[in-house]
């Protein structure tokens, strides 16, 4: 089965100023670097009382996320990626790209009574191509296709020459390897993890001259095939985004906060030039992940707005008889300070209205402008929404559909989603 992923690259890239399409990824890599605490609290925890979910319950999760089919990619660590991908099979059939975290540096060594997050990050891998690929040490070229065959690549800049170069240098020997066996990456650039030198107005300049300047000595072949970094805000968005229309940049979650935070950190960082987002702790810490998962979709397609997708996911949990861990107008409240080119921290008051669902673009351009465009409308052709038809069981080939048709689909989706949870 074609994956979503290799779709919506190749219409990104063949129309990188109109291609809508939106790449979301669940991080659930997080055994790799929290240890006991990766799989997130239990909701059997009690007062005065924490206990983790276990590695079988956060497989789990992992294998219903998949199943549900919603996101992109499904990011593991190594060993996960041996049991899921390799032995179980778990996404022959699926649209979703299996993934693994190729790179462990020093910096996500989040161990209790640990201190290394107090020293600059050193380069460090646990995981082997091998092992990623096909499971054990020397795959033989038709291994390779067993196990997954992308990655993820961390890089933490620290504005210190000696473990810069030494990051630099253990990301060159990387891409050499895995140009040499056929595996893809994408790149992770964290802001430093030590006292940097650089003030609020300087880092988001820091890490884009940074991402320019490491990119522009690697040729195509050894390219990763996306970008994952900090949201610094609109300017600093637009401003990479605009550098090389080719280089796709996606946001990470960062930690757990409302959720407002994370859509409205979606919407934003797609508004001023995300073509992807990767969830880990968001969607770990959800009190109904797959409900979380299909909003986040439902925002990304543009079809609701943050503020009506968290109103609906508390509606879903309510339905669901599962008890939210804040209250609707707590849970409305956005903690983020880089929302703005101000960059000002805001909330929403808990009084905000709750916005109509977002209607289809006007007339039969799918880009709004009803025929009026200097030039028309990008589209060749136009769909009835008579013409498409949403079944959740069938995947249809997004790279065949007009923005028109993918509208449609996607309304029949929501439509869909809103009948079956309830708003």
């Amino acid at each position: 089965m074609r994956k979503t992923l290799d779709q919506k690259l190749a219409a990104i890239h063949a129309d990188p100023s109109g291609a809508r399409d939106f790449i979301i990824a669940d991080a659930k890599d997080a055994d790799m670097g929290f240890g006991i605490g990766a799989p997130g609290q239990s909701p059997e925890s009690h007062t005065g009382e924490v206990r983790f979910r276990t590695l079988a319950e956060y497989r789990e999760q992992i294998r219903q996320i998949v199943r549900q089919g919603i996101v992109d990619i499904m990011l593991m660590s190594a060993s996960t990626n041996a049991l899921l991908n390799i032995e179980e099979r778990l996404f022959d059939n699926s649209p979703i790209t299996p993934a693994a975290r190729a790179n462990d540096a020093s910096d996500v060594f989040v161990v209790r009574g640990g201190t290394y997050l107090n020293e600059p990050a050193r380069p460090f891998r646990s995981a082997t191509l091998d092992h990623i690929q096909c499971g054990h040490v020397d795959c033989t070229p038709a291994e390779r296709t067993l196990g997954a065959n992308l990655g993820l690549y961390s890089l933490t800049f620290t504005n210190r020459l000696d473990e810069d170069l030494a990051a630099l240098n253990a990301y060159r020997e990387f891409r050499t390897e895995a140009e040499r066996k056929g595996f893809r990456h994408f790149l992770e650039v964290f802001d430093p993890n030590v006292p940097s030198g650089l003030d609020g107005s300087e880092l988001p300049k820091f890490i884009n001259d940074q991402i320019a300047r490491t990119l522009a000595g690697v040729a195509p072949a050894g390219r990763p095939v996306f970008l994952k970094i900090v949201y610094h805000g609109p300017k600093a968005m637009e401003e990479l985004v605009s550098y090389d229309p080719h280089l796709v940049v996606g946001i990470l979650g960062g930690g757990a906060g409302t959720t407002y935070d994370a859509f409205m950190l979606l919407a934003e960082a797609q508004k001023y030039g995300a073509r992807a987002a990767l969830f880990g702790r968001k969607i770990n810490s959800a009190e109904c992940q797959l409900a979380f998962v299909e909003f986040l979709r439902l925002i990304a397609d543009q079809l609701i707005s943050p503020e009506e997708a968290v109103r609906a996911y508390h509606s879903v949990l309510a339905k669901l008889n599962i008890k939210p861990r804040r209250k609707l107008e707590d849970d409305l409240k956005l903690h983020t300070n880089v929302m703005s080119y101000g960059g000002s921290s805001a909330s929403v008051p808990s009084a905000v209205s709750s916005p109509q669902t977002p209607a289809p673009s006007p007339g039969s351009c799918s880009c709004g402008c009803n025929g009026k465009k200097p030039g028309g409308c990008g589209d060749k052709k136009t769909a009835s929404p008579a013409t498409v038809v949403f079944d959740p069981n069938v995947l249809p080939d997004f790279s065949r559909m007009t923005q028109a048709e993918k509208l449609a689909y996607n309304k029949l989706k929501r439509d869909h989603i809103y009948g079956q949870f309830g708003r």
